[in-house]
């Protein structure tokens, strides 16, 4: 029975020692693209670690030959479409405790990194300057995806289509009148990019 039992718990822990490995090298980018999602920093967060509790979660159904970060965008955007819909009723409930996941060969525990006294997230946040960040607020969360991941993450309209669970025509469609309502709100606040204020001599 014991040689029996060694095959899966083995297999478990070693993906818990891989997925430990992604949350490693793409919690900043997650973070950060939840940062642009929510607009702040404590929905990013709870956006973030969420993201990843749901990854783990269903880290079996992750298909390897396809890059994880766009499987984690997917998530993400999930999560994001999923807080914004229950909002009026309750916030998302914070997660400020690692994640435990038990198997038969005991605890493991899926420790969540904590930006909230991480310098580097105050590079992130400030980033973009308020006006783009105000601006990117003030869209339809489905454009704001398809712009973020666009034009700050640098994806393809493949990945994004893969990312958002949709057609390459739709995210074109989603990426024009993105990005024309946010340049109708800037150009209407007379916007000058940061670094780009008193003109050029």
């Amino acid at each position: 029975m014991a040689k029996e039992l060694s095959s899966p718990i083995a297999s478990r822990c070693s993906g818990a020692d891989t997925f430990d490995q992604y949350v490693r090298r793409y919690h900043r980018q997650a973070y950060n693209i939840a940062y642009r999602l929510a607009g702040n920093h404590s929905d990013a967060e709870d956006i973030t670690q969420e993201a990843f509790i749901r990854a783990f979660r269903f880290f079996d159904r992750y298909n390897r030959a396809l890059p994880f970060e766009n499987w984690l965008y997917r998530i993400i955007s999930n999560v994001f479409v999923d807080e914004i819909r229950r909002r009026p009723k309750a916030k998302l409930q914070s997660l400020d405790q690692p994640v435990n996941v038990r198997s038969t060969s005991g605890e493991v525990n899926l420790e969540i990194p904590d930006n909230t006294t991480n310098p580097e997230r105050m590079s992130l946040e400030s980033a973009i300057d308020e006006p783009l960040q105000r601006a990117l607020n003030a869209l339809p969360p489905d454009f704001r995806q398809a712009v973020i991941l666009a034009d700050i993450e640098g994806m393809s309209y493949e990945e994004i289509a893969e990312s958002m669970g949709c057609s390459l025509g739709t995210v074109r469609s989603r990426l024009h009148r993105g990005r024309k309502m946010m340049r109708n709100r800037l150009t209407a606040q007379s916007y000058v990019p940061a670094g780009r204020a008193g003109g050029s001599a």
